[in-house]
C-alpha cells in the first residue's frame, strides 16, 4: 500500500519541524544549564514537552545530548561559513570567544568527550570519534593551505598540527570551565606564534 500520499508527506514534515522545535529549545536549556546529571523527564519539563515526545524523537538522554551538540555545532558552522577563517588557530580563537557566551554548551561537549571513553555510551563514542576525525582532516587541509601561503611554518606535519590544535583548544576550554581566569585566546595566540614561520 503506497504511503507517499500528501497526508503522509505532511505528517512527516510536521514531525521534522516538531523535532527541530524541540531541539532548538533543548539547545537553549543546555546553553544555560550545561549537562548537569539529570533525566529525560526533567529535561522534557524544562523544554516544555512530554517525556513521551522527547523519547519519541531522541530515544535516550545520550542521543539527545549528541543531537543538541550536533545542532549547535551546525549553527556555528553556518556562521563561520559566512565569515571565512584564515587559519586554524584563528578558528579556535573565534570558537573560544563564542563559547564564553554559552558555557553550558562547553560543559555539554566536555561531558560527551568523557562519555565517549566509557564502554556503554555508543552514541557519544561514535559522535566524538567521528568529530575528531573530521576536525583533524579539515584542520590538516587548512594547515597545508596555510603552509603553501607562508602563514604556518612548513617544517611541521599538518596532521600533527591539527591534532595539537584540537588538543590545545579542548584542554584550554576544560581549564576555563574550572577557572574562568584562564585566557584561552592568549594561550591560542602563543600556539599561533610557535607555528608562525621565522621572518
Amino acid at each position: 500500500m503506497p504511503t507517499d500520499s500528501p497526508t503522509a508527506r505532511g505528517s512527516y514534515a510536521k514531525g521534522i519541524a516538531r523535532r527541530q522545535e524541540i531541539l532548538d529549545r533543548a539547545i537553549e536549556v543546555f546553553a544555560r544549564r550545561g549537562s548537569e546529571r539529570t533525566s529525560l523527564r526533567a529535561i522534557a519539563r524544562e523544554v516544555g514537552v512530554t517525556h513521551a515526545a522527547l523519547t519519541h524523537y531522541f530515544g535516550s538522554l545520550e542521543e539527545l545530548l549528541v543531537a543538541v551538540y550536533r545542532e549547535s555545532e551546525r549553527q556555528f558552522d553556518e556562521v563561520e561559513a559566512a565569515e571565512p577563517i584564515e587559519t586554524p588557530i584563528e578558528g579556535m580563537r573565534v570558537s573560544a570567544q563564542q563559547n564564553r557566551e554559552i558555557p553550558g554548551m562547553v560543559q555539554l561537549y566536555t561531558s560527551l568527550v568523557a562519555g565517549a571513553l566509557e564502554n556503554d555510551r555508543p552514541a557519544a563514542t561514535e559522535f566524538i570519534t567521528a568529530r575528531f576525525d573530521r576536525l583533524r582532516s579539515s584542520i590538516a587541509e587548512q594547515v597545508r593551505d596555510n603552509q603553501r601561503a607562508g602563514l604556518i611554518r612548513d617544517d611541521v606535519d599538518a596532521e600533527q598540527v591539527a591534532a595539537l590544535v584540537i588538543a590545545a583548544s579542548d584542554g584550554l576550554q576544560t581549564q576555563w570551565l574550572l577557572d574562568d581566569a584562564v585566557d584561552l585566546e592568549a594561550s591560542l595566540g602563543v600556539l599561533a606564534h610557535i607555528l608562525r614561520p621565522a621572518r
